[in-house]
Formats: C-alpha cells, structure tokens, sequence
C-alpha cells in the first residue's frame, strides 16, 4: 500500500521528487524514484511496507533485464496463486511481494494480466520495448488514481496534491464539476474541480506514448447485466456468509498485524467476526466515541456500546478514541487529504480511528465498507422500494406531490426525509431514480453559483447517462445499486476511506467489495436484498448465529458528525470568512448575495441548509489550499 506519481513527456527532472513528497504520508517507510529522460518517462513511489518488508519489495521496481519498470499501490490478494502458475512457466522471483508477481504476470500476459487480478490496485509499468507507459485502476475504484494532460505530457499521481507539484498543470476551474459537489457533495469520475484533472475511473486503464493518451478503455464492468439467479432462501443465506467469510481470509493476507474498524453496525461487525477466526494474533479493533450533547439532538445513535457488545461477544479488543466539538478543528486537514471538497463530515471519523490505530502499531484495518452498496441499507433504497404504493398514479398527481413536498418544514428530521423523498416524484424513469442522490436541487445549484457560471456549468446529468449501459429490465433497485458501485461509492466513500487512512499511514482493506462477492451480490434475487422495510435481509440472514441478533437487527446510524450543531458552533467563525460576501466576491464561484441569503434562512431555522452551505465553505476552503496555498491548521498529533 503505496503511494505513486510520473509522468509521460517532458517535465523537470525535480517533478518527480517533490510529487514524492506531496505524498509521503502514502508511505513513510521508504521512497524511490526512477527514469529515462531521453524517453521522456519517470515514475516515483512511496512506501508503505505490508508484504515482503525487505529491500526485494522496494519500487520502482524493474524485471531482470530492465525493459519494464513498475510502480504499484495497493494489494493483489490472489498473488500466491499468480505467482505458483508463473513459477510453473519458468519465472523465477528475488522476493515474495504481489508487486513482483503483477510485474512478472505483465511479462507473461501483456494488459491480458488485468483480467487474472483479485485486488485494489494503482499502478503504472513502463515497457521499454512498446516505448509506452500503462496505467490501470481496479474494477470498484478502492484506490485512487488521477492524471492531467497538459502541453508538455501527462502527469499521474494517487493524489492531486502530487500534480500539482508540476508547474505545467493549468489551476482552470471545470463549472460542470462545481455544480457536482454542490448537488451529490461528491463528483462523480472522471472529473474533478480542475479541468486538467481527471480521476482514471474504477475498471479503466490508459496506454501513453510521448505525452499522449494512445488508448483508453474499460477492462472491468460491474456484474450488474448479469441475469438474476433465482435460488431458495437457505441456500442464498449461506453463499454469502460463505462469500464474506472467503473475502475476509483473502484480505488477512500481510506480514504485519491486521486491526479492523468496529463501529458496532452489521458490516464491520461482520468483517471482525471472520477476521477473529482467521486472525493467528489477538484482533485489535477501534472505534470512535462521539462526545456531547450535539450528537443526540441530531438524532445520531450512540454505536460505541454497540461495538463493545460486538467486542465482548466475538472477545476481541477494542481501542476507542472519544472526540467532541474540536472535531471539527480538523476539517482543514480533512480538505487537505481528500485532495476534493467533499462536504460531509463523515472522513473526519475514519481519520481519527486511522491515527489511533496507528498509534498502537497498526498498519492495516479492515473496514466495512461496501455493505449497503452491493446489499442495499441506505434510506433511499426503503425510499425506492416504496414507490410501488405511489409511483402508478398520473403525473400530474406526482408533480402536485412534488411541489407539496418543497413546503414541508425541516424539522424534525422525518419531515425533512419526506420532503426529500417526494421532492422529484414528478420526473419519471432513471431521472426519478437518480435524483435520490442529489442533495440540492438544480434549481437550487443555480441559485448559488455565480451568473456567470451557471450555463458554463450546465451538462448531461451523469447518472443518467450511466444507467443508460444497463439492460432496460434490470430491476430498480438493481439501478440504484449499480449508481451505488460505479459513483457513490468510488467517489464518495472508497475516496475518503483511502485518504484518511493513508494520512495516517494506514491501509484500509474492504473485504465486502470482494469482486466475486459483489458478482454474488449483484445476481441474486432483489427481494433477498430489500425486503420491505429490511435492508441488506440477505446478510443480516447470513450472520444470524454469530452476531447477536440486536447487532445484526438494530436501526441504522450514519458514520458522520453533528454538522448542523457545528455550523451554529465551532464552525460558526470559519463559516462566516470562508463564505462572506467579500470572500465569495474574490473567488467569484459563488453569488455573495444568495449565499447571504441562505445563512440568514438557515440560521434564523425557516429552511435546514446546513449541507449546502457546508459545501459551499468546503470548495471556498480547498480553493485556499489548492489554489491559493493558504497555510492550513493542523489537528495531527505532535509526538
């Protein structure tokens, strides 16, 4: 689990060291830089050592006779077996580390290699003999890999920040994906705030030749068109606890101890259970302890005495860090590591817990993530599946729903879930369904972005246009499923679940995105997954017997912060430079005046904004760092 950064064309020999770094916190316990500027290529690596921990792992790396060199971030979890077939043919290793066999398995099979891999992966091979240099990201996206074009090459890097590092690479906003974090908080690959900036996307992989993209295309699609597998309940209930279990063992793999996040809710529950049994040392676990009353006004269920019931029933230890309103102290920090401006305050937990993991010697942890994308779990799937009792009527009744739902009042929280819920009841097909994902509506996006940027910002709704690939029969909640895998979760969760792990130093490993457990996943019946009000039915079958049934049945919580709570406290000042009429007017994103208007609404309780404008201080903040290198206040620990 790495960090890596080059280029193809013509940059400063120096590019390469200060994109290493940029990214040192990627890997600490070694870096490496390598290249041929007459072919006009280098390539830069950071290390942290997981598998093979001797010189024989270090990268860049290069086969015997030095035609091909390889940098490499993340983990091929069927390398042992890879590597026993290559060994049949004649391959010969130095050291027993998965980068060696990806190398090797290059050698054998060419860009055939992508179609052998069980893993999350990064990388980029130079081959000499093609003059090329071969980029590729796995098929869910779990690790991140971004490039720019720009007049004198490509540039590459796991993370912006690193890009960044070559002068060359224009600071031109793309509007388009300005409007995307205003409406998902997140923006759905390839773009990012920066149009030079493109996020390779999760299954694709790119071959460069002299600073030019030579071929760009997808190698992995997500199992979605696969037809539904119609199977009786006991047997569907046992491959998947058997799938989970099998993913967990591969995940176990590394010559350091495994530790797993436990947060006391089914997925990561699951995840601790088979980690236990594999576990040859006692499993530390961590967790997070929000303090103060702001969380319970909000509605946020406590999870810690949940994850020490979890704990004491699978008797495993469990380290908690407890945090309060200086949580929010870190939102810089957060900014910084996501390299975007995600505006949910959810990866300031996982940064924590990654710090403290690391502070008891930690360098892997299991995570959970992934559960309710390929299982179901969130409320718009509950919201989905109860459009069977409404979706039928005209829709003239539907807009009148519609236009119904905009006066409900923000409070309490159930009303606010039903405005959303019937907000766009009046658009139809993959629009309805899509819309579940937006957090403000378009009309909404327009009223605060800058007149000038608003038809700039105006395109093809990319959810839409992503679901057009799937069979027009696949069910609906198979199509949301699928907007889960491809965008959400790559350019929302997995995005933070990375970051604030490797800030700390830390691989995060997501045994549930196994790819033949979402293949799994994705085939079986749909009322195996959402039943009625029961999400993830399935799994929570599956785990009876080895949680206990308060665990596997308790009510969902979100992984997040009391954000309403902070925006009227300990962001109350940051809210009020990073988004006043002045500094708005300066960056010129943004109208002062709407933006005005929506604070004093929000304040004043007429209307809950707390996200929108959340995401508004969030793209305000990362212009500062990105843009215009404004020092950032640390909450890292000094040691």
């Amino acid at each position: 689990m790495c960090g890596i950064a080059g280029f193809s064309g013509h940059f400063p020999a120096g590019f390469l060291d200060r994109a290493n770094r940029a990214i040192a916190h990627r890997g600490p316990d070694a870096e490496g830089v390598w290249s041929d500027m007459e072919a006009g290529v280098g390539l830069a690596h950071r290390r942290l050592s997981i598998i093979d921990l001797s010189p024989a792992g270090a990268q860049p790396m290069a086969s015997d006779d030095g035609s091909v060199v390889i940098v490499f971030n993340g983990e091929i979890y069927n390398f042992r077996e890879l590597r026993a077939e290559l060994e049949a043919m004649g391959h010969r290793f130095r050291g027993h580390s998965d980068t060696e066999v990806l190398l090797h398995l290059y050698l054998a099979d060419g860009e055939r290699m992508l179609e052998r891999l069980n893993g999350i992966f990064a990388f980029a091979l130079w081959d000499s003999r093609k003059q090329s240099l071969f980029l590729a990201r796995d098929g869910l996206g779990v690790k991140p890999l971004y490039y720019a074009t720009t007049p004198v090459g490509i540039v590459f890097a796991s993370e912006i920040k690193a890009l960044l590092q070559a002068r060359e690479v224009a600071r031109t906003l793309d509007p388009i994906a300005l409007r995307h974090y205003l409406t998902y908080l997140w923006c759905p690959a390839p773009r990012t705030l920066l149009r030079e900036v493109k996020k390779l996307e999760p299954g694709h992989a790119l071959w460069l030749r002299e600073g030019r993209i030579e071929r760009h295309w997808r190698f992995y699609t997500l199992p979605f068109q696969q037809p539904i597998l119609p199977m009786p309940e006991s047997e569907a209930v046992g491959q998947v606890r058997d799938a989970v279990r099998l993913a967990v063992s591969r995940q176990m793999v590394a010559d350091v101890p495994v530790g797993a996040f436990l947060s006391g809710g089914l997925d990561s529950s699951a995840v601790v259970a088979f980690a236990r049994e594999l576990s040859e040392q006692r499993l530390q676990c961590f967790s997070i302890e929000l303090d103060g009353e702001d969380a319970r006004r909000e509605g946020m269920a406590a999870d810690l005495p949940y994850a020490q019931a979890v704990a004491r029933h699978l008797d495993v230890d469990l380290h908690t860090i407890r945090v309060g309103p200086e949580m929010a102290d870190g939102l810089a920090d957060m900014i910084y590591h996501l390299d975007e401006p995600q505006a949910d305050p959810a990866p300031l937990n996982a940064l924590f817990i990654s710090r403290l993991a690391r502070e008891h010697g930690i360098k892997v942890l299991l995570s959970g993530a992934g559960g309710d994308d390929i299982f179901t779990g969130y409320r718009r799937h509950r919201a989905l599946d109860l459009e069977r009792y409404w979706a039928w009527l005209p829709q003239a009744v539907r807009a009148g729903l519609a236009t119904a739902s905009r006066h409900l009042p923000a409070r309490p929280a159930v009303l606010r879930r039903m405005g959303k819920a019937f907000q766009y009841a009046g658009l139809n097909g993959d629009a309805r369904l899509a819309s579940y994902f937006d957090w403000l509506a378009p009309e909404g996006v327009d009223g605060l972005l800058a007149p000038e940027l608003r038809a700039a910002s105006q395109g093809e709704n990319p959810l839409v246009a992503s679901l057009a690939g799937l069979p027009p029969d696949t069910p609906a909640i198979n199509r949301m499923l699928y907007l889960e895998c491809r965008h959400f979760l790559a350019d929302h969760n997995l995005n933070y679940t990375d970051k604030m792990g490797m800030a700390a130093g830390v691989e995060v490993r997501v045994p549930l995105l196994d790819q033949d457990l979402v293949a799994l996943a994705a085939r079986l019946p749909v009322e195996y997954k959402q039943r009625g009000a029961e999400g993830k039915w399935i799994f929570k079958k599956a785990m009876e017997g080895i949680l206990p049934d308060d665990v596997i049945y308790r009510p969902k919580t979100g992984f997040g912060a009391p954000l309403r709570a902070w925006l009227h406290g300990p962001l109350k000042e940051s809210l009020g430079d990073l988004i006043s009429t002045d500094s708005l007017r300066r960056r010129g994103w943004f109208d002062p005046d709407a933006v005005a208007r929506l604070l004093e609404a929000d304040r004043t309780g007429r209307v809950d904004a707390s996200y929108p404008l959340f995401a508004v201080l969030c793209v305000e903040l990362w212009a500062r760092i990105f843009l215009d290198n404004v020092p950032r206040q640390t909450s890292e620990r000094v040691e």
